[in-house]
């Protein structure tokens, strides 16, 4: 039986108080509560400070380049859809450097699950703004505030019919494990969205902040009600719904593949010959 001390103990280069560190214990929380050994699991990450979680637990784990976690994700789960993948970063690296990534991968549906640490700001960085930061919000980089309209990528993905949408709080533990929970055991495409201060250079969405205005969805809503999740993701301000916002039951993408029914990528020899033709015909 798995337990958490599997998953490790390590000294973290984050803020006191950062809301990373919620995101981190409820991650291994989930993985535990899904018996999942380290080994079975393959964290990807690209920059930043939530970028940075794949660090401090044990298991496969690749740190890319900014904003490229999603296309090595992609290319690991079709190698071996066995494995269980989890790409974290934040809402820049996802949002922003890794945007076009983000639209394609919903496309695909492919089966990772997903989880962004959206803290509205550039923590790495010092603070800059980021995709979902608000209109008129301050700072060093936006002494004027941010001209920009906010990055709604729960609208997005519901829009684009992603295979489960959700949004959970750093500051609600035991909700957060069921969305990690609920989203790696959705066979496609799953966005968990997390909201996170940042102490260090977001000083208007705290906790206190999100503690008054975060909501759980009630049962009445169907997450396969299209119309009515499109309508909730769009709902933002003094009240903010945390839970399942849509959900769908799509093929994942690694599905579409014959070759992959047969057996998977991994392990398989090398057809030289077959290989040296490829060559030869595109040299």
């Amino acid at each position: 039986m798995v337990n958490i001390e599997q998953y490790g103990d390590y000294k973290t280069s984050w803020c006191p108080g950062c809301g990373n560190f919620p995101i981190l214990k409820a991650l291994k929380e989930a993985l535990v509560g899904l018996d999942l050994e380290p080994h079975q699991v393959l964290f990807v990450s690209g920059i930043g400070q939530a970028a940075k979680a794949p660090h401090y637990i044990n298991g496969n784990v690749f740190n890319g380049l900014h904003g490229r976690s999603l296309p090595v994700a992609t290319g690991a789960k079709l190698a071996n859809p066995g494995l269980v993948v989890v790409v974290e970063s934040g809402d820049g690296c996802m949002y922003g450097e890794g945007g076009n990534h983000f639209l394609a991968a919903i496309r695909r549906n492919i089966d990772l699950t997903v989880l962004v640490h959206n803290n509205q700001v550039y923590g790495l960085t010092k603070g800059q703004a980021s995709p979902t930061s608000a209109q008129g919000f301050v700072t060093r980089a936006q002494p004027d505030g941010v001209f920009s309209s906010p990055f709604n990528p729960i609208a997005v993905a519901v829009a684009l019919q992603a295979g489960f949408v959700a949004r959970s709080f750093a500051g609600m533990g035991e909700h957060l494990v069921e969305m990690i929970q609920r989203g790696i055991r959705h066979r496609g495409l799953a966005l968990i969205d997390i909201l996170q201060p940042c102490v260090s250079f977001n000083h208007v969405n705290t906790y206190d902040w999100y503690r008054k205005r975060c909501k759980p969805i009630g049962p009445e809503h169907d997450p396969r009600d299209w119309e009515k999740a499109m309508a909730l993701s769009l709902k933002w301000g003094e009240e903010i719904p945390v839970g399942v916002i849509y959900q769908n039951d799509r093929p994942a993408f690694e599905e579409h593949f014959a070759v992959l029914k047969e057996a998977p990528l991994l392990g398989r020899k090398v057809d030289k010959r077959a290989l040296e033709h490829i060559l030869e015909h595109y040299a």
